[in-house]
């Protein structure tokens, strides 16, 4: 006969540590839950308080009918993630409600959070994902006997919260500023100098005007798939287009980058001696589903004495002189008149293309002084490094807090 686990979690407050095992118990049993009406949202324009409707979005609402402490879960949807909400509120019928608690309503929004796995396998397949009542009624949930210490538990985790949403909230002031300087760091349409300029380069005149095509040659790129790639040895290491997208940084650092190898298997006699990358190199994805990736780039700035190339759907450019300092062009690519101009270019319907043809006659300006240019990249290229510091503080924060809930909610098996 299996033995009962005890319902007791790894960490514990010391408080608390001979308060005992925690209560088992269903959410229908510990608090109210209902859901919004179906109406509403005919009232959320120029309103003041928050609706939520079935995918938890946030708009306005002139006719709140909630003014309590609640736990709102979307009714429909993938994950169902909880929101905990202390104020007046309006709410759609597919999203639920979670109301007059018989103990923390707070903690009750982490114990869901923390289980929020089980919640979305509960959920039953119509048109989409949908949750029941039911299902929300009989979920189960484990509750610390003294209401201290369940106080105390969403006080330690919501304290964790702010101090992640406080991180988020500098990011998002760090990428608005990195927008505003490439706004006026580069020159728009029709300028030739851009609207701010460090003191030292405001009397060297007008930057040069070119086409892409007057700056760059192309070179051949492959067209080897992920099934010809691996990320344990090689000799040659492969850019594919999907990690132009979704990883690789604007100045490409090959010693900071995740890059994968070209399979030994896989012959590498053709690949030319001029289509090996070269530091300066721009790569293009010449391929995207969004507008907004189309053409997006890199610029190889590091290869560390390693062997890059270029791969799927990737277009490979380099200087034909050299005019461009190293770091300069992986901004300039990234610059509002320039990318504008690269989205233009773009043909297709459901998947977008750019051709190296194309993208010849894209026109791009630079300081002449490379000075100048160089202070812009130091410039923008200390800004990410902020952004990327802050990105991994919030990566770990988050770390932080799965390791602490983990440890802070007696392990259940599901």
């Amino acid at each position: 006969m299996n033995k009962k686990k005890e319902l007791i979690p790894k960490l514990r407050f010391a408080e608390f540590v001979n308060e005992g095992e925690w209560n088992e118990k269903v959410l229908g049993e510990i608090c109210d839950i209902t859901n919004g009406k179906a109406n509403v949202q005919d009232h959320v324009e120029n309103g003041k308080y928050p609706l939520f409707d079935r995918s938890e979005i946030i708009k306005a609402s002139n006719d709140f009918i909630f003014d309590c402490e609640a736990v709102i879960i979307p009714g429909e949807g993938m994950r169902f993630f909880p929101k905990y909400y202390d104020g007046k509120f309006n709410l759609h019928q597919r999203a639920y409600a979670l109301i007059d608690f018989t103990c923390s309503g707070q903690f009750v929004y982490y114990s869901i959070l923390h289980r929020n796995a089980l919640l979305s396998q509960k959920a039953v397949q119509s048109t989409v994902l949908s949750l029941r009542l039911p299902i929300l009624q009989n979920f189960p949930i484990e509750i610390p006997k003294n209401k201290n210490e369940q106080q105390k538990i969403a006080s330690c985790l919501s304290s964790l919260d702010e101090v992640i949403t406080a991180h988020i909230q500098k990011l998002e002031l760090l990428k608005d500023h990195k927008k505003g300087l490439m706004q006026n760091l580069f020159p728009q349409k029709g300028e030739r100098v851009p609207k701010y300029r460090f003191l030292e380069y405001e009397k060297d005149g007008e930057w040069e005007e070119k086409t892409v095509g007057e700056v760059y040659d192309f070179k051949i790129t492959n067209s080897f798939s992920r099934e010809c790639l691996n990320y344990e040895k090689g000799k040659v290491k492969n850019i594919h287009y999907g990690d132009i997208h979704l990883k690789f940084s604007t100045l490409f650092d090959i010693t900071k980058e995740y890059v994968p190898f070209i399979n030994q298997e896989v012959s590498i006699k053709k690949i030319k001696k001029e289509s090996y990358c070269i530091e300066g190199d721009m790569i293009f994805a010449d391929a995207s589903e969004d507008l907004n990736d189309v053409g997006k780039s890199i610029e190889i700035i590091n290869l560390n004495n390693e062997k890059l190339v270029s791969g799927l759907h990737t277009l490979l450019a380099r200087q034909r002189e050299k005019k461009i300092e190293i770091g300069f062009g992986g901004y300039l690519f990234k610059s509002d008149w320039v990318r504008r101009q690269i989205q233009r270019e773009a043909q297709g319907t459901k998947v977008l293309g750019i051709s190296a043809t194309r993208i010849s006659d894209v026109k791009i300006s630079y300081p002449k002084n490379p000075q100048e240019q160089q202070k812009i990249t130091s410039c923008l290229s200390a800004l990410d490094d902020l952004i990327k510091e802050e990105v991994g503080q919030i990566e770990q924060l988050n770390l932080h807090k799965k390791g602490l809930m983990q440890g802070l909610f007696p392990k259940i098996e599901n």
